[in-house]
């Protein structure tokens, strides 16, 4: 076998290879005798069938199958041996590459197109200065958790009086142009309305003020202009009937839903974060705790986001194999088509560039990824879950089942490694260059992340 490898402009990479009988006969003889040794053939005892039958049959077929075979191994074998960044899978080169007759002896030649990757070098050191956000657990944080316990544990009371984000229960009745029921028309018993929702002002104002009893006279095409589906959510039809609704419509109040938060008290405390938990102080206090890590993963987040410009800047302009990898990402989403390729083509070009960077990196920071890293990752993942549903104390052992459920699923073990990686690039890099640390609040912050 014969392998050339040529690179003239370091990135558009032209392989070819050559294959000789010598390195497939073997095998494709070995494999003949098996499938001789099998072959069920009418008029012939088993392995007693000629060989020059077995050939004719299966002979193109093995060859192909072991030429594949071999070409694959030397192929990557080369990649791997002679330390070729190859970006993506190799592909048939369009111009070089000619018709191989498989059925006959060889020898056999493929030329590939390879896309290699940019020679550069990514280097961090403690030269290099990237801002650092800490973010302040400050009172006005912990007094919006405390509103988020408080209304996770809130319950729906009834009220006499309509204000502010009260749902209102009643029936409604399709009017005529004279203000009476209209006979046939639409009629819901015990349809919910939120007036806080309703879009129109002069509409809105019509419940003002609605205690159980009260009769209102609204238009619901008014109350939501340009949203027919919210209509026809309430009055419970189809959205192609209330197209021409022009109709005013009677709501007689029969019910007042008020949400009325928790008190922020000792039960409160304790359904939070367990029977320890008594004051209101150790409960702002468990608060800001729970907090911290989470904001210091919203810095770490905003860190690396700078890192990486800082990177990416300092690294400069590549230069790409673009005609190859434009046939690559093709080749990957021939379902989506050339037009799709060049709408992303360029994103996909910056996350490549940033991905190679990160690849060096890692490398240059000695990141191991183990087995306690992912479970550590997950059962963080789990905790996060649960806490959406303001459940703060739940108990390891609880932790650690979610988790090792979560990482049999292929899928998430492979998002895992990723975390994990980013993580462990994160603290590494925190410690490599100088931080520029500046305390913030997490308005500020948040301002920042949406680019105002």
């Amino acid at each position: 076998m014969n392998i050339q490898f040529e690179c003239a402009d370091k990135v558009n990479g032209l392989m070819t290879i050559t294959v000789e009988q010598a390195d497939y006969q073997e095998q494709v003889d070995k494999k003949l005798k098996e499938y001789r040794k099998k072959a069920n053939v009418p008029g012939f005892r088993p392995g007693m069938v000629p060989m020059g039958l077995i050939k004719k049959q299966f002979g193109t077929a093995v060859k192909v199958d072991e030429v594949n075979r071999v070409l694959g191994e030397k192929l990557y074998g080369y990649i791997r041996e002679n330390k070729i960044q190859m970006l993506g899978e190799p592909l048939p080169n369009e111009e070089k590459q000619q018709p191989q007759n498989l059925e006959g002896d060889g020898p056999f030649e493929f030329v590939f197109d390879i896309a290699v990757a940019p020679e550069f070098k990514a280097e961090l050191t403690g030269n290099d200065t990237v801002d650092y956000y800490d973010i302040k657990v400050d009172d006005k944080i912990i007094d919006d958790q405390v509103q988020m316990f408080a209304s996770q544990a809130g319950e729906f009371v009834e009220a006499q009086e309509w204000s502010g984000n009260d749902t209102l229960k009643g029936d409604l009745r399709q009017l005529d142009a004279e203000g009476n029921t209209l006979e046939g028309g639409m009629e819901v018993e015990g349809a919910l309305v939120m007036p806080s929702y309703v879009k129109d002002d002069d509409e809105r104002k019509k419940f003002d003020g609605a205690k159980p009893g009260d009769i209102i006279i609204f238009n619901p095409k008014k109350a939501y202009p340009d949203n027919d589906a919210e209509v026809a959510a309430l009055l419970k039809v189809q959205k192609d009937d209330v197209k021409e609704l022009t109709s005013d419509f009677s709501f007689q109040v029969t019910e007042i839903r008020h949400f009325q938060p928790a008190a922020v008290d000792e039960k409160l405390f304790e359904r939070v974060f367990g029977e320890d938990c008594k004051t209101e102080a150790d409960f702002r206090q468990r608060i800001a705790d729970s907090i911290r890590p989470q904001l210091v993963g919203n810095s770490d987040y905003k860190f690396m986001l700078d890192v990486r410009k800082y990177v990416e800047d300092k690294v400069g302009e590549l230069t790409f194999p673009e005609a190859i990898l434009k046939r690559v990402m093709l080749h990957a989403n021939k379902d989506k088509g050339a037009d799709y390729v060049e709408q992303n083509f360029a994103g996909s070009i910056k996350e490549l560039k940033w991905h190679l960077i990160k690849e060096q990196l890692v490398a240059a920071t000695g990141i191991k990824i183990e087995d306690a890293d992912l479970k550590a990752i997950a059962k963080e993942a789990v905790r996060q879950q649960f806490a959406q549903y303001g459940m703060s104390n739940v108990p390891e052992d609880v932790l650690e089942q979610y988790a090792e459920e979560q990482l049999k699923k292929r899928e998430n073990a492979e998002n895992y490694v990723e975390r994990a990686i980013d993580m462990k690039l994160t603290q590494a890099l925190k410690q490599v260059v100088k931080l520029n640390r500046k305390e913030v609040t997490l308005d500020v912050f948040n301002t920042m992340m949406r680019g105002e």
